[in-house]
Parts: structure tokens; sequence; C-alpha cells
């Protein structure tokens, strides 16, 4: 064999290895397609219906490299097939258990029963003492031992329970119903027996109630937990007698104790029983509080609820920002505060409420808190701004403060984009408007001549002042809700502009008859008031149909104003007014009318002729 025809051979020898390799290639890939296919057909059958067959997909191969002339004839490889996956399928959603299925599951019964029992054991517990007092068995200082003893007997064997698994739901109730017998002991020991003086009551009770919580922390149990709590709250009125001072305190202690393990779990039944009690009872102790008896007491023990009440829902909201029950907790803390400015005279009750109202507020303008909590804090304190207001205000001059809170509300809104603000103005400004037509700015100042209207010069100033800041707010509001988008332009939405433009009317005319009787209190100031108004009114409305040329909600509005004027004319100015005053204001009015009707006709024909010859700029000068 020559060289040239051993490299020929060589070259042959490689190609058929090389067709060998693809050939093992194609077998490997069609074995793992098959696997994969049967799996999956079988997994198919299993969850779903087959799926529907589709013809395979041929996947091309690169050239057969024997191609070349004089290699040995080799079959070409058998293309690869892909066959389609069959589709997820996700489980169905299991339905939610009855309380009927619930209670059908072993070992159901024994948990209700051990909580029931426990319930009963807490319950039986407290008649005993008040028997024991009532019969006169044993002394107070047994009782008391006694009542430690057997409750701790009854922790002792939670306890000892808990170690098995299998009586942990006894364990539980045994342990809250130890605990609780504990803190109502230590309860009867400082207000039915005072064997403690109330500080060193509240002390211990403080180390019982963070025990049994620090203990279902530890055996991760909410049940527990709320039932030591919800158990102390709902038996203490009975050994404090009743509502009062020494109550609210012992169910503070109880909200402070629970307060590290709601913040570090999210156990909402734990936070309602420890977060609302303190809260209810502290408004029932003040509206059970005789004045000038113990009201300072009442109001700090009120303030502190409030106090512990807000910044207990601050931390809570911090660590979980979706915590409704933080929501609810700092728009009912402020409630205790606010009522007690019932026990209070001037001006500490108007301090109280203000002091209240800046903090709320306050919360409410941090940026970082949740929307859903600075929006209760707002509302509530809202509520406790207009207290002050009402408290430390009366007369004419608490109305026009309301409208200029309205005012400012209003900004707010618009500067901060805060709805709860634009509503917070609507409902000072709806309460200002009725208190501006009640006592303020009555109607019968507008309708009624002086000799018939009892009012004085200082009146009629808050009346000036109280008109115009209600004629600020009926154009501010709109303005706010327009940029906020919560309104639409007046020719999309008209009814809204239409209320304010009323409410801006009764201003403007209230402004203008007040000035005119504080100048002249008597029948010449009333007519020569009536005499502007009404001339004011065509103005106003000549304004809005010469602005109106190319905005049809000013020109309905001109137009709306001009028929009013004309109805005041006709039903009011020619039968109240007489003489100087009646001409006054018709000819006023007819001449104003005149020229708007004259002028608005130009312009009105310059809009729709822009080439007339009034549009056209004057040419240039020729030279």
């Amino acid at each position: 064999m020559n060289g040239h025809d051993r490299l020929g051979y060589e070259q042959r020898l490689a190609l058929e290895l090389a067709a060998i390799g693809q050939r093992l290639v194609t077998i490997s890939s069609e074995m793992r397609s098959a696997s994969v296919a049967s799996a999956a057909t079988a997994v198919a059958e299993v969850v779903a219906p087959p799926p529907t067959p589709q013809a395979p997909v041929s996947v091309p191969l690169p050239p057969d490299p024997w191609s070349q002339q004089g290699a040995m004839p080799v079959p070409p490889p058998v293309p690869q097939q892909q066959w389609p996956q069959p589709p997820q399928q996700w489980p169905a959603p299991q339905p939610r258990e009855s309380l009927f299925e619930k209670l059908g599951k072993d070992g159901a019964g024994s948990k209700l029963l051990a909580w029931v029992g426990g319930a009963i054991t807490v319950l039986g517990f407290v008649l005993l003492l008040v028997l024991a007092i009532q019969r006169g068995w044993l002394g107070p200082m047994p009782r008391v031992i006694g009542g430690a003893v057997f409750s701790g007997a009854l922790v002792g064997i939670g306890i000892w329970l808990h170690r098995n698994p299998t009586g942990r739901t006894g364990a539980f109730a045994l342990a809250a119903t130890g605990f609780a017998g504990l803190y109502l002991d230590v309860i009867a020991a400082t207000s039915l027996y005072e064997y403690l003086p109330p500080p060193v009551g509240l002390v211990v009770g403080l180390g019982v109630a963070a025990t049994g919580v620090v203990l279902a922390l530890r055996w991760d149990s909410q049940t527990l937990a709320v039932g030591v709590v919800a158990a102390c709250a709902i038996c203490s009125p009975v050994l404090t007698e009743g509502f009062t001072v020494l109550l609210v305190g012992f169910l503070l202690v109880l909200k402070m104790a629970s307060t590290p393990v709601q913040i570090q779990r999210n156990w909402p039944g734990l936070a309602i029983a420890g977060g609302f009690p303190p809260i209810i009872a502290s408004l029932l102790t003040t509206a059970n509080a005789i004045p000038r008896d113990y009201e300072w007491t009442v109001v700090g023990v009120a303030a502190a609820t409030t106090v512990v009440g807000i910044v207990v829902a601050l931390l809570t909201t911090r660590k979980r920002p979706d915590d409704i029950v933080a929501v609810a907790l700092v728009a009912g803390s402020a409630l205790p505060a606010m009522f007690a400015t019932t026990l209070l005279s001037d001006p500490a009750n108007s301090v109280l409420a203000g002091a209240g109202a800046a903090v709320l507020l306050a919360i409410w303008m941090v940026p970082d808190l949740p929307r859903s909590f600075t929006t209760a804090a707002g509302a509530t304190g809202m509520l406790a701004l207009f207290q002050t207001t009402v408290i430390a205000l009366d007369g004419n001059v608490r109305t026009a403060i309301v409208l200029a809170e309205a005012v400012l509300l209003a900004f707010l809104a618009a500067r901060l984009n805060k709805k709860s603000a634009l509503v917070g103005s609507i409902v000072f400004g709806a309460v200002g408007f009725l208190m501006t037509v009640s006592q303020a700015v009555p109607i019968t100042w507008l309708l009624e001549e002086p000799r018939y209207v009892i009012a004085g010069s200082g009146d009629y100033a808050a009346g000036l002042v109280t008109a115009v800041v209600l004629g600020v707010f009926a154009a501010t509001a709109p303005w706010a809700a327009l940029k906020m988008q919560v309104l639409r332009e007046p020719a999309k939405h008209p009814f809204p502009w239409i209320i304010a433009g009323l409410v801006l009317l009764y201003g403007a005319a209230g402004a203008v008859l007040c000035a005119a009787l504080l100048v002249s209190p008597d029948e010449s100031g009333f007519l020569f008031g009536h005499s502007v108004v009404t001339v004011s009114w065509t103005v106003a409305a000549l304004f809005l149909l010469v602005r109106g040329i190319n905005n049809k909600a000013l020109r309905i509005s001109g137009l709306i104003l001009v028929g009013a004027a004309v109805v005041k004319l006709v039903t009011f100015d020619l039968a109240a007014l007489d003489g100087v005053a009646r001409v006054l204001a018709f000819l006023g009015a007819g001449l104003v009318l005149l020229t708007a009707g004259t002028r608005y006709a130009k312009l009105v024909a310059s809009a729709k002729n822009p080439d007339s010859y009034e549009s056209k700029p004057a040419a240039p000068p020729s030279y």
C-alpha cells in the first residue's frame, strides 16, 4: 500500500467513526424522548384527561458527512421527535370547614370542654371571693392567700401537663385560669382589702400579667395570651365594685404587659383584648364621676389612657404597617381625653382638647406612616380641633374661626393632596355655614329692616368678618377639589359649583349688608346695602359673561346670576325698598345690564367672526 492509498484509507476510517458517533447520539436522544413522553403520559392519565394528540415536530439534523464521493453508504438518521408537554394541573382549593365539621373532629370536644371549664372556674373564683366577703367566711388574709395558692397550683399543673403533647390543650386552659386567678387576687388585695397600696398593687399586677403573656409567647399560643388578658379584663370590674380609677389603672397594666408581645407577634386577638378595655373603662369612669369631686384624678387617668393608646398604636404600625387594629386604636385612644373635658372648666378643658388635637394632627402630617393610619389620626384630630374651638370660643367669633379652619384645611388638601383634609374642610364649612345662617349672619338680617332686628355694632362687625370668611371658603373648597381632580369642571359636573356659588352669593350679600349696617345701623343703611347687593350681582354677572366668551361654565354662571339679580329686583327690591334706594337699585342694575348686553353682544360677534372689522388689528401707517 503506497502512501496515497494509505492516506485515503485513514480518511475513510475517520468518516466512518464520525458517522457511528452521530448514530449513537441520535439513538440516545430518541430513548430520552421516549422515556419523557411515557412519564408525562402516565402523569396526565392520573391528574387530567389525555391531551389532544398532536403531530410530532421534525427537527432537522446537520448534513450527513457521507455525502462525499467514495464514502460508505450510511442510512439517513431518523428525525428527532418532540412531544407536547401536558398542561400543568393546579390542585383544586379546599373548601373551608364549617363549624359543625370543626366540632366533629377528633379532640375538638376536649378543647371546647377545657376552655369552657377554665372560664367557669374563673367566674366561680370571683363569685367565691364575693360570697366570702358577704358571708364573712374566714378572714381577708386567708382569702387572699388561699386564692393565690389555688391559682398558683393551676399554673403549676398546666406547666406540668405541657410537657406531654397530648395534654397541651388542658395545659393552656389551666395556665390561663391560674394567671387570671392570680391577677384577680392582686386586685382583691388592693381594692377590697387594701393590703397593698395602689402603686404596689399595680406593679404586682404588671408582674403577674407579664409572666402569663411571656409564657404564652414561649409556648407560641395566642389563645393562652388572649385568655389571660380577656379573663382579667372582664372580671376586674366585679372586684373593683364598678368602673373606678383603680380599675382603669389595672386595665392599663394589662395593656402594657401585652404590648411587647403584640409588637413582636402579629396576634390581633391579644391587641383587641388588651387595647380597648382601658378605653371603655375610662369613658364609663368619666361618665360616672361627679364634677368637683375628684375630677383631676379621673382626667389624669383618661389622659394616661390616651397617651398609652397612641404610643402603642404608633409602635405597632411601625412594626406592621398593615395592622388594622392599630388604625382603630389610634382613633379610639383620643376619646377618653376628649370626653374628660366635660369635668373641667375654662381654660383647662380647651387646653386638654387642644393638646390632643395637636398630637393627632401632627401624626396626620407624618409622610412615612401608612395612609390608613394617618387618615384615622387626622379625622380624630379634626374632631378634637372642632371641640377645642367650640369650648374656647363662643358667639360669632366661634363661627368665623370654624370657617377659617375650613379654609385652612382646603389649602392643606390642595398642597399635600390629602383627601381626608378636603373632607374635613367640607364638613367644617358645612357646619360653619349652618352656624352663620342661624347665628352670625341670620337670614332675617337680609330680609328685615334694622328696627325689627335686635343687634349691635359688635354683632354687625363679627357678621362682616364671618360673611367674608364664608365667601372665601365657598371659593377655596371647589378650587382645591378641582386641583386634586376630585371635582370636574363646572360644565361637566355643575351641581357642586352651583352650591358653592349660592354660598358665595350669601356670603357676599351678608358682607355688604353688615358693612352698610355697621356704618348706618338704621333703615337707610339697610336700603343702601340692598341696593349695592343688587348692583354688585349684576357687575359680577357682567364679569362672568365677559370671561366666559370661550368658557361655557362661566357663561352659564353669568346668565344664572343675571336671572338672580332680576328676580331680586322684582320680588324683593320693588316691595322692600322705597324712594331713592329703589331708584338706585333699578337704575344701577338696569344700566349695568344694558352695558353688559351691548358689550357682550359685540364680544360674541367678534368671537364668532374673527375677520370682522373690530377684531382686525390696525393697519400700519403708509408713507
